[in-house]
């Protein structure tokens, strides 16, 4: 399943349009509270489809019944542009387990790249819903890359990822690679430059939110 969400009209329309507007993003606290809140939404819409069990709560005045999860999700963001995502999803899954994976482009001098995948931290995977946060769903590598990296450590009951905006060619790549994964976005592109890059896209998201990197 593939979630757009910006098909229907919402407040994510309005967040998407100033992550991408050039005279909003040298505001960098106000472009992470977008990515924020992005993963806020996201993190709603994924409990609709979550398992739930019957629960009897007390109250000052009687007994209630309410509908709790019946497992947390481990949340597994992509550092470090995934963090604002990431701790928007935290903000509502805010009992998950958490998971964090270096994964970067390394390029090479004639403008080509691999991912290049040097450090996870992880708790136990086995047979719960993994949540996998990166803003920017271009080519697809790295989410893949990382998803191979995430199944060795444990095989999931399901994966969901959350991507600010996502491109169909990864997209396509993604799901011809794991057919399962759910995928939801705040918007899809449809264009991706020659160096990998989403159009319109927004730019690099971890330098946007985090400052100017050195590029290795």
């Amino acid at each position: 399943m593939i979630v757009n969400l910006s098909q229907q009209h919402s407040l994510v329309s309005n967040w998407i349009s100033e992550l991408r507007d050039v005279n909003i993003q040298a505001d960098r606290m106000r472009f992470r509270r977008n990515l924020e809140r992005i993963g806020e939404i996201a993190a709603y819409e994924i409990s609709k489809v979550l398992a739930f069990k019957e629960t009897e709560v007390e109250t000052p005045l009687g007994t209630a019944t309410s509908k709790l999860l019946e497992n947390q999700p481990v949340i597994a963001t992509i550092l470090r542009a995934g963090l604002p995502l990431h701790q928007g999803l935290l903000n509502y899954f805010d009992k998950a387990d958490n998971a964090f994976i270096s994964a970067y482009r390394k390029h090479d001098k004639d403008g080509s790249f691999e991912i290049s995948l040097d450090y996870i931290s992880c708790p136990e995977i086995e047979d719960r819903v993994l949540i996998i946060s990166d803003p920017m769903l271009a080519t697809g590598a790295s989410l893949v890359k990382t998803i191979h990296f995430l199944k060795a450590e444990g095989r999931p009951k399901e994966i969901h990822i959350v991507a600010a905006i996502a491109c169909t060619v990864g997209i396509e790549y993604v799901k011809r690679e794991d057919p399962a994964v759910t995928i939801w976005c705040g918007d899809i592109d449809d264009e991706l430059t020659a160096k990998g890059y989403i159009v319109p896209g927004l730019g690099d998201a971890g330098d946007l939110a985090f400052g100017v990197k050195i590029q290795m």
